[in-house]
């Protein structure tokens, strides 16, 4: 989300009178938050989207879970308009991306009447109370209730956390047993006998039985050979990319040695903890059709190989059931609103520069059916659009079959003075000089990263829209340049935009132009063919980003080895890489290029569907800063408000 701390511009006259009770200054987001009463859920639900009681489940006054079966009922109705809302790469503050998203739903819906739904990603609890704060939008132009969409909201991450670590809890249990028992005990405690002594095998054993090409359903048919097949999954411990998740910062968790009880007959080994948002389970979430497709990802999911090399996957271990019944809720969107009634999904939340980026399919299907052909569907994909955008386009959209009308860029005028050679921005210490006065030289170079970004976007055969997002700070004549190096670059249109501290009245020019671009024909392509070897797509990606070629380290080679071996090299890429820079460099801003993209490591997402290289020093577990945002978060005793979000 943006921290805007500073005022608006004057305004440009064009915007219309804010139906929100406008305070100047812009009060706290929380505040704004808490100063505006909800309307019922159900309101939203049936007014707004025309769902029927049955279609829904409510979880309270304020939010809802959004049942699948309106898919169902709504098979032959048509798509609406589906925009994707990405940006330049940002400063460590955030560029207003979510409160862009929120503001342009706002102006569609509240001031130019049109059926539009807002699907964005619920927020982790990891950047909440760590630096960069909530997701529920800023100012003027945000989702409500916000502290219960930054908080828990209705579980989904707990959810996840629980799967994964009962994954992980099944995968050192199953190494444990085979090692002390033979082919013949395990068999039995893995199909005990039942009141009349006959053994049978669980419906997930079915799957693996077919795996090991046996066709035979009754136990006591299996040969000795059968038996150990079956039984033995033989985990090579150095192979298990499976790691335990949590959902907050604890970079003391990035690794650890478990097995050090003294009943675990010596079997230590090193793994470590991710976010529980970097969970492939939470991307098996967002990349489910339903839920039918969702058990056959979690079961598919491989957390590992066999000394023999084979992959060993969630269902071999028989686990892929139970996954699917911790997450069966889950599967369902969360309904919400904006400040201004108009309706939001929340579903999933995969980070972009770990995991793909991008709410679930399930939630845009959903609001493109239900807002009709006249409607607009607005999603968001995470951070700049070398990632965010590029993962949106190349994983989500191959996955859904689902094609964008158009993209909306946020920009800023203090990201592009970074790029252009501004000092260092730094999240809880003041701006520098050079970002609080005119310097329109600065805008101009760093509006570089800005045109590449768009011409990235551009090639995937869609118009691009340009949301300037305005601080007071931003001078005319350096808005003025960013428009037109936006305009050079191939925007549809770019438009300076006021939404947080007006709502949806300050981007009203920004929905007039987005609909206006969702009116051009699109010619819609990917950056490169699924069918490629692993590298050529790496490489594809490499050159969005400037590159002049990739460096992959020996584990690279290895994997990316293995997981061809496996057939797994059919699949999307999906790079962890910084995003603060186009390369794998922080500190390298603007458009860097001719540099080399090392590609450290290379892991596979069987059940979600893409191979993930890890560029860099790309960390799958963030540490929090010195001065976190819990510092901010209290309640208040007396009444149970929440404080100090932001």
């Amino acid at each position: 989300m943006a921290t805007n701390t500073v005022e608006p511009g004057p305004l440009t006259g064009e915007e219309p009178k804010p139906l929100l009770d406008i305070k100047t200054p812009t009060p706290s987001d929380i505040d704004i938050a808490q100063s505006v009463k909800p309307k019922h859920i159900s309101q939203i639900a049936e007014v707004k989207l025309g769902l029927s009681p049955d279609e829904y489940e409510l979880q309270g006054p304020s939010k809802a879970k959004v049942r699948l079966s309106v898919l169902d009922r709504l098979k032959g109705a048509a798509y609406g308009k589906y925009v994707v809302v990405a940006g330049i790469s940002p400063t460590p503050l955030g560029e207003g991306k979510s409160t862009t998203t929120v503001g342009l739903c706002q102006s569609l819906g509240a001031y130019l009447g049109r059926k539009v739904l807002t699907c964005i990603r619920q927020p982790s609890q990891g950047p909440t109370f760590g630096i960069k704060g909530g997701a529920a939008g800023g100012g003027y132009s945000q989702v409500i209730p916000m502290e219960e969409m930054n908080l828990h909201l209705t579980g989904d991450i707990h959810a996840i956390t629980a799967a994964n670590n009962l994954l992980s809890a099944a995968i050192d249990a199953r190494m444990f047993h085979e090692q002390a028992q033979s082919d013949e005990a395990l068999f039995k405690r893995l199909c005990p006998t039942d009141k009349k002594g006959n053994r049978a095998f669980a419906p997930v054993m079915l799957r693996r039985l077919k795996k090991l090409g046996i066709e035979k359903t009754d136990p006591a048919q299996l040969t000795p050979e059968e038996v150990s097949a079956f039984v033995r999954l033989d985990i090579d411990p150095d192979s298990i990319t499976w790691r335990r998740v949590m959902d907050v910062n604890d970079r003391f968790l990035r690794g650890i040695t478990v097995g050090q009880g003294t009943e675990e007959r010596g079997q230590e080994r090193k793994t470590g903890f991710d976010i529980s948002v970097a969970s492939e389970i939470m991307a098996v979430l967002a990349l489910s059709s339903n839920l039918s497709d969702m058990r056959e990802r979690l079961g598919r999911m491989v957390i590992g190989n066999s000394r023999q090399g084979a992959p060993v996957t969630a269902d071999d271990l028989g686990i892929g059931g139970a996954l699917t019944v911790l997450m069966r809720d889950a599967i369902m969107p969360t309904l919400l609103q904006t400040l201004e009634g108009t309706p939001v999904l929340v579903h999933a939340g995969p980070f972009a520069n770990i995991a793909h980026g991008n709410s679930s399919i399930v939630a845009d299907e959903i609001g493109l059916k239900l807002v009709g052909e006249e409607g607009f569907v607005v999603t968001e994909a995470g951070f700049g659009a070398d990632i965010g955008m590029e993962k949106f386009m190349n994983i989500k959209c191959r996955a859904s079959g689902l094609r964008p009308n158009a993209a909306v860029i946020v920009a800023t005028v203090r990201a592009l003075k970074m790029h252009g050679g501004g000092a260092p921005v730094v999240a809880g210490t003041p701006l520098p000089h050079e970002y609080l006065t005119e310097n329109v030289d600065l805008v101009t170079q760093g509006c570089c990263n800005l045109a590449r970004h768009i011409k990235n976007a551009t090639g995937y055969g869609i118009p691009v829209v340009v949301a300037i997002n305005a601080f007071s700070t931003d001078s005319p004549a350096e808005l003025e340049a960013v428009k037109s190096a936006a305009l050079e670059a191939g925007a549809f249109a770019a438009v300076v935009t006021r939404h947080h501290s007006l709502g949806g009245a300050g981007a009203v020019g920004l929905a007039r132009a987005v609909v206006a671009a969702c009116e051009q024909p699109t010619d819609f392509k990917f950056l490169y063919d699924v069918d490629l070897p692993i590298k050529d797509k790496i490489e594809a990606i490499a050159r969005s980003y400037g590159a002049a070629g990739v460096s992959y380290s020996p584990e690279a080679e290895a994997q990316i080895a293995k997981y061809t071996a496996m057939g797994f090299d059919k699949l999307p890429i999906c790079m962890a890489k910084t995003q603060y820079s186009f390369s794998h460099d922080a500190k390298l801003k603007g458009a860097p290029s001719g540099f080399t993209l090392p590609i450290r490591d290379v892991r596979a997402s069987a059940g979600a569907g893409f191979v993930y290289p890890l560029v860099g020093n790309m960390m799958t577990m963030p540490g929090l800063p010195t001065r976190p945002a819990y510092y901010d978060i209290d309640i208040d005793a007396a009444t149970g408000r929440v404080l100090g979000l932001s």
